[in-house]
């Protein structure tokens, strides 16, 4: 599993820094809201196993997902990953003119697709490694998904699509930064360091629940992370803004 938010986690450390140390500024930034981003997840685990008051809520949300299939965990990702954290976005000042109305149908299209895919994910890991939810076999699928899929197609694809849609929707920039050398080393290895440390201890909850619970959690921590995310960035954005005027005074 892999929330694709970390493409944009880049912007918030300097590239031309050494990863380790670009990656543990952004995770300086991130430690709050990743521990709040662990205990949302701990906590809907801990529920489904020893809250019987929430068993109706779980078996809803995992009947919806096996009837669903596909459509379900695209649809529910472009509202949790796509939709409400882009009309967060909109709605406050410090970060409305960066987020125009065009770019919401890049989230609907993105999203779409990575909840389809994320779904799929979970069934190739469910026919690898069996459907229990035992410590061997969420061992497995944890490093699978964040030393596998993670590094090796989920942040790289995910934050080239970003920056497709942060330089206005043209390649050649992109193109441009890929060809400038060590791409990877600049760009994608501070992002998985710092996701590591987070999502390390959010996917094994996933993980730890039965297979049609998974994608709703996945969705239900996507869209709390990314209003997490968005609130800190606009509050940084607000703040370099305020510090730059008062040099410039």
């Amino acid at each position: 599993m892999h929330l694709d938010l970390a493409a944009s986690l880049s912007e918030m450390s300097p590239v031309e820094t050494a990863p380790w140390a670009a990656g543990r500024q952004s995770l300086r930034a991130l430690l709050v809201p990743g521990l709040l981003l662990q205990a949302v997840a701990l906590s809907l685990v801990l529920a489904y196993y020893f809250l019987p008051a929430s068993e109706s809520l779980f078996a809803t949300l995992a009947r919806w997902q096996s009837t669903g299939g596909f459509a379900f965990s695209a649809a529910s990702t472009v509202l949790c990953g796509g939709l409400l954290p882009f009309l967060f976005l909109r709605l406050h000042a410090e970060t409305r003119d960066a987020h125009p109305w065009p770019h919401l149908v890049f989230f609907i299209f993105y999203w779409a697709w990575k909840g389809a895919e994320v779904d799929l994910w979970y069934r190739i890991l469910a026919w690898l490694h069996g459907d229990g939810h035992g410590v061997v076999t969420i061992v497995r699928k944890v490093l699978s998904d964040q030393f596998g899929y993670n590094p090796l197609y989920a942040t790289p694809v995910s934050y080239l699509c970003f920056a497709w849609k942060d330089a206005g929707f043209r390649w050649a920039p992109v193109a441009a930064d890929l060809h400038a050398g060590r791409w990877y080393y600049r760009r994608v290895l501070p992002v998985l360091l710092t996701m590591w440390f987070i999502w390390i201890p959010v996917v094994t909850c996933v993980y730890a629940l039965p297979s049609p619970l998974q994608m709703p959690l996945f969705n239900i921590v996507l869209c709390f992370w990314s209003m997490l995310f968005a609130h800190l960035t606009s509050r940084q954005n607000a703040g370099g803004a305020l510090r730059a005027g008062r040099r410039e005074g």
